[in-house]
């Protein structure tokens, strides 16, 4: 079995290209499954879940070989509980490096936690109670700017469908979410990544297709929706079919400076880097 890494490429490495650093080893405390990402490149940090050990890692930049997080986030007091978001615990995650928390949807509740929090921290805030319609939420995104987060529930949400819920950055407690994009025509099934780019408002999402354990799952596709959609919206613009390459989308990135969109396949075990104009 392979042991856990994190491996950091250069933007224009092709197939069977080396990585530039690799991030590897007991010190590391990284698991075999990693689900999220997330670099927060304000403060220059690498933000990683452990689903197994119920913990959030916290790296700087530039780690490299067996070199330990910087901050962890671990303990009673933190509510990481399960070894995944649909049981409650910690599988994947996004940073606001502008106001400074980290969000983690974790079942039927999302926890925010301040960015610099080291050790056994309670949640600054719980979005949590029948009104927030959250059931096994498993992706979360926040726009800084527009103070929204859009949170990615599983497809037996509602009657087999799953859906994008927008809430108010700084929500707490059982609230409402602002607007829910759902519906046969948004198509919205599994959800294992959200990204949103501000300065546009669009909300990127990896569909993952609508089986568990399929190697090929049909309808997988990366969708692109606007933060102010609301209802049954089909995504504005969505990559998919045979001339993508795309087999089972587990996790996206954008590289607005070279307007391209970066998909990591686990089907493939390969990234793909589309240039994709439109989003920027």
């Amino acid at each position: 079995m392979a042991h856990p890494q994190i491996a950091i490429f250069a933007r224009l490495a092709e197939e069977n290209a080396k990585p530039t650093r690799l991030l590897a080893g007991q010190a590391t405390r990284l698991a075999r499954t990693m689900h999220d990402i997330r670099y927060d490149a304000v403060h220059d940090e690498i933000i990683v879940p452990n689903p197994f050990a119920q913990a959030i890692l916290v790296f700087r930049g530039g780690a490299d070989g067996e070199e330990a997080p910087i901050r962890i986030i671990q303990g009673p007091h933190t509510l990481l509980q399960g070894t995944g978001a649909a049981a409650g615990g910690v599988d994947r995650l996004d940073v606001d490096p502008v106001h400074d928390e980290i969000f983690v949807p974790a079942g039927e509740k999302i926890l925010v936690y301040p960015r610099t929090g080291n050790g056994d921290v309670p949640p600054l805030r719980i979005i949590e109670g029948p009104d927030t319609t959250l059931y096994r939420a498993q992706a979360i995104a926040v726009d800084p700017v527009h103070n929204v987060i859009v949170a990615g529930t599983h497809r037996s949400y509602n009657n087999g469908q799953g859906a994008l819920l927008i809430f108010n950055r700084t929500d707490n407690g059982n609230v409402k979410p602002q607007r829910i994009i759902m519906g046969p025509k948004a198509e919205i099934g599994n959800m294992n990544q959200i990204l949103i780019y501000p300065p546009k408002g669009w909300i990127v999402a990896a569909q993952t297709g609508n089986s568990y354990g399929v190697l090929e799952p049909e309808g997988v596709y990366i969708g692109v929706w606007s933060i102010y959609d609301d209802g049954d919206v089909p995504a504005r613009w969505k990559l998919a079919g045979d001339r993508s390459v795309i087999k089972k989308p587990r996790g996206i990135a954008l590289d607005p400076k070279n307007k391209e969109l970066i998909v990591a396949d686990m089907r493939l075990n390969a990234v793909l880097t589309f240039y994709f104009p439109e989003i920027f």
